[in-house]
């Protein structure tokens, strides 16, 4: 369903201290809409919630580690007592790790999933029945371009990815004759410290950054993201080297394998090495 008017409407967005989140948060809030925002950094959390209602509208924020379900249900249940449910949901915290997928602990690897995959999940099967009962209602799920796209060295972010994405057109098709918009936002590299900072394995020196010209800004993919939520869009690719990149995927899928393939033969196998020890830090999808 196309939502006519954000205005007095009531957002719920993860993730929402810094980076993506943030700069939906302020988006949102400048269409008038009521902020209830999660994230596990509470000094960033914090500075959010007032630049958010600096723009006129209330603004809760509560610290929430998404990994841990008994913590969304927790997040849930004072929201729906607060203010009876939310209008829009933003499923946008997220973790990544750059390496070798033999070299990712199993402790990060469950870590990951919970958050990025899980959690959306979580939150979306909790609200649902209020989100059902509004009259305009909308899932908005922070994916990525790696959700259309797999690559080497970021394996398991990529799945997490890949699943939100088919999450989200799975409720499309389950809800939308009742009424409940929902969209997938793919953006391409944003500039964000979520792969500046990521843990990566131990067979790496330093995180591979894109080049300058690679990345959009937290405010561009807000701004794109809004627009989504007024038209519901089922998918937004953003910017234009990700449409290109996942156009070439659908329609010749083979030429990007031999690429892949072409890459790995021309390097010489070396033995993994052990997995480091694990650093989290939830950053913006």
């Amino acid at each position: 369903m196309i939502m006519r008017e954000i205005r007095n409407k009531i957002a719920l967005v993860t993730g929402g201290a810094s980076g993506i989140g943030r700069a939906i948060a302020l988006q949102l809030a400048r269409e008038g809409a009521d902020l209830y925002l999660v994230d596990i950094d509470e000094a960033a959390l914090a500075e959010t919630v007032a630049a958010v209602g600096r723009e006129g509208v209330q603004a809760l924020g509560r610290r929430c580690d998404v990994s841990q379900p008994d913590q969304i249900t927790e997040c849930v249940e004072y929201v729906l007592e607060r203010w009876g449910g939310v209008d829009i949901l933003v499923n946008n915290a997220g973790i990544t790790y750059y390496g070798s997928t033999a070299g990712m602990t199993a402790e990060h690897c469950e870590r990951l999933l919970a958050i990025n995959l899980h959690a959306p999940i979580h939150f979306t099967r909790e609200l649902l029945p209020t989100l059902l009962e509004r009259d305009e209602a909308h899932v908005l799920n922070v994916a990525s371009f790696f959700g259309l796209i797999g690559t080497q060295k970021l394996a398991v972010y990529t799945c997490s990815k890949f699943g939100i994405v088919g999450f989200s057109e799975s409720l499309r098709a389950e809800y939308g004759r009742r009424g409940l918009g929902v969209t997938a936002l793919c953006p391409g590299f944003v500039d964000t410290d979520l792969f500046a900072t990521a843990p990566r394995g131990s067979d790496l020196s330093e995180n591979r950054l894109p080049p300058d010209w690679m990345l959009t800004t937290p405010d561009k993919i807000a701004a794109r993201a809004i627009r989504a939520i007024y038209r519901n869009h089922a998918m937004v690719v953003q910017p234009a080297y990700a449409k290109v990149a996942s156009f070439g995927k659908r329609f010749f899928p083979g030429l990007i394998d031999w690429a892949n393939h072409l890459s790995c033969s021309s390097r010489k196998q070396k033995p993994e090495a052990e997995p480091a020890p694990d650093s989290t830090r939830r950053r913006a999808a």
